[in-house]
């Protein structure tokens, strides 16, 4: 079999799973750079020249682009040709990595550094709702429900649909959004139809910037409306349903991001003197 049609393969069996865009492409890429590396047909390709591959050219990339792409090459090849190549290569560890969040204070700074409305509207339900960048970009206004006060996010990560609540403090901006739309299907669109990642992106990072906030992006956002949720005490498994997460253990993550009431614990040394 030739690379091309084995590529084709994947992409087929990726299609079918029903697989989102952005794994598609990862995957794609995986076991296109294998095979353009390694120069067998896909047949010949072993173990060792995955090995190969990853101590080459992986070495230095983070340990989630390793998982992603040892994931990707054990897909292909058990689909294809019913073989797992990647069996006996160990996985690395998962970094631990804590996300990075913004205060509330620092929301408002950023908020106020949008002077377009619609920019603006689009980041506050980034924040507000807990939005991926991608749930933005696919919200349809048939999806609102106003009078209820709710929302739905339709096929998400993991092919699962979930609900949000509509803002009070934003109803009236997202109607006005709703008439300018006019006959669109999204809530947002751009110049010439769907609006892109990078779209949002660049008004994050350019807002960001301008309020004196580094290391910004929309994903922060999404960081930063769960930690705030776990402040104000609500209950984590609930904050696991308005993210969409499938494992509690996903959202755990924000219980050590969150430390408002660490801050609040003496250390056993300020009593000693109090005897």
């Amino acid at each position: 079999m030739n690379r091309d049609d084995f590529i084709k393969k994947v992409e087929v069996n990726l299609k079918i799973s029903k697989n989102s865009g952005y794994t598609i492409r990862n995957y794609l890429k995986s076991n296109a750079d294998l095979l353009d590396f390694i120069g067998k047909p896909p047949e010949d390709i072993t173990t060792e020249d995955v090995k190969l591959f990853m101590s080459e050219k992986l070495m230095d990339k983070a340990v989630m682009t390793i998982i992603i792409f040892l994931a990707a090459i054990k897909y292909a090849y058990i689909t294809v040709f019913g073989n797992d190549i990647t069996a006996t290569i160990k996985r690395p560890k998962k970094e631990q990595l804590i996300p990075v969040t913004l205060s509330k204070s620092e929301i408002i700074k950023l908020l106020n550094e949008i002077k377009i409305e619609k920019s603006k509207l689009m980041v506050s339900l980034m924040y507000a709702c807990g939005f991926r960048v991608s749930e933005l970009i696919k919200l349809k206004i048939a999806d609102l429900n106003i009078p209820e006060g709710i929302g739905y996010v339709r096929q998400s990560k993991g092919g699962k649909d979930r609900m949000f609540n509509i803002p009070e403090f934003l109803v009236e901006d997202i109607n006005y959004q709703i008439k300018l739309q006019g006959n669109e299907k999204y809530l947002f669109s751009g110049r010439n139809g769907k609006l892109s990642t990078r779209n949002l992106q660049k008004i994050v990072s350019s807002a960001a910037k301008r309020a004196g906030l580094y290391g910004v992006h929309c994903h922060t956002l999404r960081h930063s409306f769960a930690t705030h949720l776990l402040e104000d005490n609500v209950d984590i498994r609930k904050i696991q349903e308005l993210l969409g997460h499938a494992d509690l253990s996903t959202t755990q993550i924000y219980t050590h991001v969150s430390n408002k009431e660490l801050k609040k614990i003496k250390s056993p040394i300020d009593n000693l003197n109090k005897r």
